[in-house]
């Protein structure tokens, strides 16, 4: 599990990182945008799910949905923020493989730069055909939230956009 972790984040954090490491992500930015990368590891049977959200934004969204100050970049909470990103992202962030609802398995947050990556598992997926997917992350904190999805199948990639207050969508495979 460590080995295939680690390949995937280190895939993950290549699709949107310099080839000197830094985000390639302004620091300041006029769109409220979250990407989410769901690949599917037809060897593991699973999918792998990563969401980058812009820091600022998620903390914001975070402090308006639970009611408490918010500090990604603290380690000496990292935990206690762990635990409301693991809560806050599957509430916001529903899939349905073939029809049939799934549970995320929470892996953890990275904060890089401007962004926090938080990483999630969809474990037993032997084959994917159609993914349903509800995303309004963050569509409580910004009207003008804006939804990237790449999904990833069999190496076959595709990609959709979705607007608040839009939060469905869906991939054939």
């Amino acid at each position: 599990m460590a080995t295939r972790l680690f390949k995937w984040l280190s895939f993950s954090l290549f699709l949107v990182t310099g080839k000197d490491g830094e985000s390639k992500a302004p620091s300041m930015h006029p769109l409220y945008i979250t990407v989410t990368e769901i690949n599917h590891n037809a060897q593991d049977k699973d999918l792998e799910i990563s969401c980058k959200i812009f820091t600022n934004d998620f903390e914001a969204a975070l402090e308006k949905a639970y009611h408490t100050k918010v500090d990604l970049s603290d380690p000496k909470i990292k935990p206690a923020m762990d635990k409301l990103v693991g809560d806050y992202i599957p509430k916001h962030f529903r899939i349905k493989v073939d029809g049939k609802a799934v549970v995320m398995e929470f892996i953890g947050t990275e904060k890089q730069t401007d962004a926090t990556w938080a990483y999630f598992q969809v474990n037993n997926v032997p084959s994917v055909k159609r993914l349903d997917i509800m995303n309004n992350l963050l569509y409580e904190a910004f009207d003008g939230q804006i939804g990237i999805m790449h999904v990833t199948v069999m190496g076959n990639r595709k990609s959709i956009k979705i607007s608040n207050p839009e939060a469905n969508a869906g991939f054939e495979f």
